[in-house]
């Protein structure tokens, strides 16, 4: 029977042009396009699914996004080079053993060949034992760039830094950010989707202004909702423009319901940075927790 092997793939991309990373009928998307690459890459007669760490919104970037996906080891037997020179490819154990990190970087040479400028695969590695790109990871780490210099944004930077109209202060940032801290539920802040819990441990929010002006915020949760990266820095921003108290996005999280005066952070400014896994012998452990249905008690 044909073994299959699943694989870690590290990707990045601009997430301009895409309508998120899911797949969608008659869109263009991150998921889509991978998908396509890959199977087209293999000669597979469809296309092999891919299961990613943050399931991205339209627009949003990434620099550090994880997916896996499952392949037989005779698909991957076409990547071998002396098959290409007319010899037939193999598809063993045996060959896999011999040839599978040479195989690995092949995959990885002929999807930059085949995808598009805006999504890179910049590494692909056997997954160990047990990893689950979405359900085993500790943590994901995204950064939201804005700028409030009066002049705007450097045209070089537009698609990655979003250009805010009125002056912000830092210390207000942060100190609207410390109650949001910890493990709440964030319906406030999160897109309801039927049958999904909002509650999260967000466990970091921070902000900084870098020498070039440009102020980043640091968000880190084990997981987010739809929207709720973007809903924070939204409520966030309205108490760092003056507008709001220090107290407001407190309220705001303990009320559970969407507020209308949150209003949703453009997508550009966002981008995942990491994506963080516990050590291999923890990866099944850590993927049978994170399925199971939190509760604020559990």
């Amino acid at each position: 029977m044909d073994r299959l092997v699943r694989l870690r793939m590290d990707l990045s991309y601009d997430g301009t042009e895409f309508s998120g990373w899911a797949r969608q009928p008659g869109r263009r998307t991150v998921q889509g396009e991978l998908e396509e690459a890959l199977g087209r890459v293999l000669r597979l007669a469809s296309a092999p699914a891919l299961t990613v760490a943050g399931r991205t919104d339209a627009g949003v970037h990434a620099r550090g996004q994880v997916a896996h996906v499952d392949l037989a080891i005779s698909s991957l037997a076409v990547l071998d080079s002396s098959a290409r020179r007319g010899t037939s490819a193999g598809g063993t154990e045996e060959d896999w053993e011999d040839k599978g990190a040479q195989w690995l970087s092949a995959l990885i040479r002929r999807l930059s060949g085949v995808l598009p400028l805006d999504v890179r695969v910049k590494a692909v590695c056997v997954a160990p034992e047990g990893f689950d790109a979405r359900f085993s990871a500790l943590s994901r780490r995204y950064v939201y760039r804005l700028s409030d210099a009066p002049g705007g944004v450097d045209p070089l930077r537009r698609r990655e830094v979003v250009w805010h109209n009125r002056p912000l202060d830092v210390d207000l940032l942060n100190a609207a950010s410390a109650a949001l801290l910890g493990e709440h539920d964030f319906a406030a802040f999160c897109k309801s989707r039927e049958g999904a819990t909002t509650i999260r441990e967000l466990q970091r929010l921070d902000w900084a202004r870098g020498e070039d002006g440009i102020i980043r915020a640091t968000v880190v949760a084990d997981a987010f909702c739809h929207s709720m990266v973007r809903a924070l820095v939204g409520s966030v921003l309205a108490v760092g423009e003056g507008r709001r108290p220090a107290e407001w996005p407190g309220h705001v999280l303990a009320a559970t319901i969407r507020d209308s005066g949150v209003h949703v952070a453009p997508a550009h400014g966002l981008t995942l940075e990491e994506v963080r896994y516990p050590a291999a012998e923890e990866l099944a452990r850590r993927a049978a927790s994170t399925r199971r249905v939190r509760t604020l008690n559990a």
